[in-house]
């Protein structure tokens, strides 16, 4: 069995997965509510609940997958990318778990941990197969030959789909994390409201949003506060249209160049109720299957990890003493 921590932002998150990919248990205790007052995560104020919350969630998913330490035979740990410090309590948290029983430790990637979300559970996704990752700090298309690596073959030039979501959701005074206070404020808009531009930069299968937020700013800016308030479910639905739609189009387009039958979605934003469904209707059209992953195994979670860490060679007794957090990691 295989004891994962996740620390990278400001859920701490534990989750116990066979090797096989059966999810025994996936704790996830969220800050969100602490950080709403601030309009965002605050590094240190992430860091000290962490050390506060690391062992009673361990505890907790050890406790849920009727399991105790010694039954673990590999402990895994997010190492990047993400907020220096948060990463740096699962770290050592991890390390002492580990070392305490002289059980090997895989260090994972965070992203890889998207990727590979629809290889858990009864009908896993099998490579060769392409992934959507889009959230609040990455989006990037993935080609994956193999679980233990992917390939970015298309990436945002600048804001992620999820920044763009939550800067879009605060321009609508909207509350925190704003992507799915948007996501609710969509459904009673009319989508086609407002012509928000999708943006689609050069030939590749690169994204870009930062055009689809200023055009957001100033529909806004322009309306003024009294109208934009009374046509604010609209704003949303047109705005959320656009991102998913260049979201969908992109991954369409990947799809057809890779020639590749299998697609999954990863990241914080394909929770997002439009996205699903859309990207849903056009792989049916493409004849394309899609594995979408539960909500709670797309936004921050241990067991992501734990699949990750089911295919990343693990570092032996007393090898990953040294290990250190970071808070990116090479491409």
């Amino acid at each position: 069995m295989i004891l994962a921590l996740e620390t990278s932002c400001d859920d701490t998150c534990a989750a116990v997965v066979s090797p096989e990919g059966r999810i025994a248990s996936n704790v996830i205790s969220s800050q969100g509510l602490l950080h709403a007052r601030y309009g965002g995560v605050v590094p240190e104020v992430a860091s000290r609940h962490h050390l506060e919350l690391i062992d009673a969630v361990t505890a907790d998913a050890l406790e849920q997958a009727g399991v105790t330490l010694d039954e673990i035979e590999r402990v895994a740990v997010t190492r990047g990318p993400g907020l220096i410090g948060a990463l740096l309590v699962g770290v050592a948290s991890a390390k002492a778990l580990a070392a305490a029983r002289q059980l090997p430790l895989a260090a994972v990637d965070h992203l890889h941990g998207h990727v590979v979300a629809s290889t858990l559970g009864d009908d896993p996704i099998e490579a060769p197969y392409l992934c959507l990752v889009a959230s609040g700090g990455h989006t990037f298309l993935a080609r994956v030959d193999h679980p233990g690596s992917y390939e970015v073959i298309g990436q945002t030039l600048d804001d992620a789909a999820g920044e763009a979501f939550d800067k879009g959701a605060r321009l609508l005074g909207l509350g925190y994390p704003g992507g799915p206070e948007l996501d609710r404020l969509a459904r009673e808009g009319d989508p086609g409201a407002f012509d928000f531009p999708r943006s689609a930069p050069g030939d590749g299968l690169d994204f870009s949003f930062s055009g689809v937020k200023t055009a957001l700013l100033y529909a806004v800016r322009d309306m003024g506060e009294h109208q934009a308030q009374a046509r604010r479910a609209d704003l949303a639905a047109s705005y959320q249209r656009a991102i998913v739609t260049a979201l969908v189009a992109r991954t369409a387009q990947a799809v057809g160049r890779e020639g590749v039958a299998r697609l999954a979605i990863g990241g914080g934003v394909a929770a997002n109720s439009e996205l699903r469904a859309t990207l849903a209707e056009r792989a049916a059209e493409l004849g394309v299957r899609v594995w979408i992953p539960a909500r709670e195994l797309c936004t921050d979670n241990a067991a992501m990890i734990a699949a990750a860490a089911r295919f990343t060679e693990p570092i032996a007794y007393p090898g990953y003493l040294d290990l250190d957090a970071a808070a990116r990691l090479a491409a």
